[in-house]
């Protein structure tokens, strides 16, 4: 079956749910649904086991979305970052540009589930044009980042123009693609589209995995033929809790990715995003997580641990505190909590 097809047959109520899971909370999940869009194409359903499962978790809408008096409908600010509609300036040298209003799956962590799937995002020829044209006018620019929504449900045709209007820039040095596709819906990533993503070159694409069930022989061999073509390709791994929240979990996925050729990148604090306040965990956390993953696991597999600061103060690293004394020596723990010092006084 086609990806089209696939994303055409696509679970977008509760009924749909009911089928396969008698037990499953209809009336949570339409309540949900009506407020924050629902599709699951099935290739990813048919990952999920389990109800509230980790793969459920992230892929079935629940009453708590609307139980959340915590969090903001845009954490980041981004529609105040935006000089254009669907194009956020947040740092000096790059801009995030929306392309795609649509996803393969509707993730219930979205960052902009406000508006992905909506009408209240509006992608058009017109859009496209006034983006362009600001990061024409614009030479500080040098880094533009493909998003939405995501960039590969575009046609090969209308990404195309996109990237070879973007890459004609004489400042635009890389251009990056967010996109879940290698792991919601891996068979849209078809060897024509690679071989037309790498004439954009140099182009790199940061996927998203946020457990090891969903790396599949499917994804696998979807961020293969992108490799192949040449394009370095990162994972940005949400925390999640009651998905990925434990050391264990999290190293499986790391070491997974890098036998698929995909460099683990950012491990993110789940940003402050209305519906979403279920699924945060603590700061601590986080930091646990990547004491059990420094020193113990090779450092390719390790992830920058961020968080996108509320208001649009851009990334902030988080780190375990290793440091126990500054001065003329530099006392510190090591990885295996040993104390240790280094000269620090010229």
């Amino acid at each position: 079956m086609s990806w089209r097809n696939l994303l055409a047959d696509s679970l977008t109520s509760a009924d749909a749910v009911k089928r396969r899971f008698p037990a499953a909370d209809t009336r949570g999940i339409e309540e949900a649904a009506r407020q924050y869009p629902m599709r699951i194409n099935p290739y990813y359903w048919g990952l999920v086991k389990d109800i509230d499962d980790p793969l459920w978790r992230q892929a079935v809408p629940s009453s708590l979305e609307l139980k959340d008096v915590v969090c903001e409908a845009d954490p980041l600010a981004e529609e105040a970052l935006s000089p254009v509609a669907n194009l956020v300036h947040k740092y000096p040298d790059r801009v995030l540009f929306l392309v795609s209003s649509q996803c393969a799956m509707y993730c219930r962590f979205c960052t902009r589930k406000r508006k992905v799937g909506t009408a209240e995002m509006v992608i058009d020829d017109a859009t496209i044009a006034l983006g362009l044209d600001y990061i024409r006018r614009t030479p500080a620019v040098r880094d533009v980042l493909l998003s939405g929504g995501d960039p590969l449900l575009l046609s090969d045709e209308r990404l195309e123009w996109i990237l070879a209007e973007v890459r004609a820039i004489p400042h635009v040095d890389i251009i990056r693609i967010g996109t879940r596709v290698p792991c919601v819906l891996p068979m849209r990533v078809s060897q024509r589209l690679c071989t037309m993503l790498k004439r954009y070159h140099p182009l790199y694409i940061n996927t998203h995995f946020n457990h090891p069930a969903e790396l599949t022989a499917e994804a696998a061999s979807a961020c293969g033929r992108l490799a192949d073509a040449g394009i370095s390709l990162g994972c940005q791994t949400v925390l999640l809790r009651g998905v990925n929240d434990s050391p264990e979990v999290i190293k499986e996925l790391l070491r997974g990715l890098l036998r698929m050729r995909v460099r683990p990148y950012y491990l993110f604090q789940g940003d402050m995003t209305r519906g979403t306040d279920h699924f945060r965990t603590r700061i601590e956390t986080g930091l646990t997580i990547m004491k059990s993953l420094i020193g113990h696991v090779s450092g390719m597999a390790v992830p920058h641990f961020a968080l996108d600061a509320p208001g649009g103060g851009g990334k902030i690293p988080l780190l375990p505190d290793y440091v126990i004394e500054r001065g003329e020596r530099l006392v510190f723990k090591n990885y295996c909590g040993e104390i240790c010092s280094y000269p620090d006084g010229y």
